[in-house]
């Protein structure tokens, strides 16, 4: 059967990891810290996917912007410490072995930093999954399609043979903006509601459901 797709773009918290409670929490105790107005939950688990700098600008438009350098400082003095602790969903690592074996090319496009990804990169000892990773102090944050284009520059694969999979409308909106298809995963940062409102061509609350997908329809 003719294949549809050939490269697979994946986000990384919230999509490979179960860490987007974690970083709503660092985030909140991080205004705490600095005496900002402290987000809601949702309005914390909104800005993940975004580069740090255009989180907290995001949650906090009067902050100076060493209110900003402060808040930044103060959420990874929380995250970091415990980011060590964070687990893959499950299904993750034997998904992506199920993907390679079917010779699908695979990347990352992450709101993470480069030193963030490849420690957590490191830890997982997923790192031999993926051709290339993109990271948001390398482009400009999601749902700018630069990331996704850098990716595609380097893979040297159409848009029209891609797919961006990830758990925020800041991925789906990537992915249009960028040209290719997407997939969302429900169980992120961003409930099935809000992703549904962007074009995707299916959405999974489990991450074993969106590799049978692929593996029977990509």
């Amino acid at each position: 059967m003719a294949r549809n797709l050939d490269l697979i773009v994946f986000d990384w918290d919230g999509t490979l990891m179960d860490s987007t409670g974690m970083i709503a929490r660092s985030i909140q105790r991080a205004f705490a810290d600095v005496g900002l107005t402290v987000p809601s939950e949702q309005e914390a688990r909104y800005v993940i996917g975004y580069g740090l700098t255009e989180a907290m600008a995001h949650l906090a438009p009067e902050a100076t912007e060493l209110q900003i350098r402060q808040v930044i400082e103060a959420y990874r003095a929380h995250f970091l410490p415990n980011d060590q602790e964070l687990k893959l969903y499950d299904g993750v690592e034997a998904g992506l072995a199920r993907l390679r074996d079917a010779d699908f090319r695979m990347a990352v496009a992450t709101g993470k930093s480069r030193a963030g990804l490849d420690r957590v990169l490191k830890a997982t000892r997923l790192g031999h999954y993926f051709e290339v990773t993109r990271t948001a102090d390398e482009a400009f944050s999601k749902p700018h399609p630069a990331m996704l284009e850098y990716i595609l520059e380097y893979t040297a694969v159409s848009p029209e043979r891609t797919v961006m999979v990830g758990d925020t409308t800041h991925d789906l909106q990537m992915a249009v903006n960028a040209g290719t298809a997407s997939l969302g995963l429900t169980y992120g940062a961003h409930h099935a509601d809000e992703l549904q409102t962007l074009p995707a061509l299916a959405f999974f609350d489990q991450f074993d459901a969106l590799v049978e997908w692929v593996l029977a329809h990509g």
